[in-house]
């Protein structure tokens, strides 16, 4: 090496140490090796097959129970139709009104209907039903 090149790579690299790029040169280089190395150890992991412990049903129906202060219930029978109307009124801020549709027009099949769906007794729901037919 001659003696002017020898010069100028000394001072290249008091420049490199003095402003500091002989540190920050090289972290490109530093942050593509680590990005190449974890794309390629992902890839290997999504390539496993994964074998699920617990699976998930997805045919259940979840049932949310409320107990509510009923003030009313009223059942409109249309016989023509075959069905009843029953709207049940509550006390709570939250569920103001309540309304079903029920296939029937016997009273005893309504209110067991009524009470099956409230979770009430029959006796509760003969007490709070006012029923009104339509022909």
């Amino acid at each position: 090496m001659g003696w002017g090149k020898k010069f100028m790579w000394q001072v290249t690299k008091r420049w490199l140490k003095a402003s500091g790029a002989e540190f920050w040169l090289p972290l490109p280089f530093v942050a593509i090796a680590f990005w190449v190395g974890s794309s390629f150890l992902m890839a290997q992991e999504l390539q496993q097959p994964q074998i699920a412990k617990n699976k998930l049903q997805a045919d259940t129906q979840l049932k949310a129970t409320v107990s509510v202060n009923i003030l009313l219930i009223n059942a409109v029978i249309n016989r023509k139709q075959g069905t009843t109307q029953v709207a049940v009124e509550t006390a709570e801020p939250i569920l103001k009104r309540l309304e079903l549709e029920l296939p029937m027009t016997d009273a005893t099949q309504i209110e067991g209907a009524i009470a099956q769906e409230l979770q009430l007794s029959r006796q509760n729901v003969r007490q709070l039903v006012r029923y009104e037919i339509v022909e």
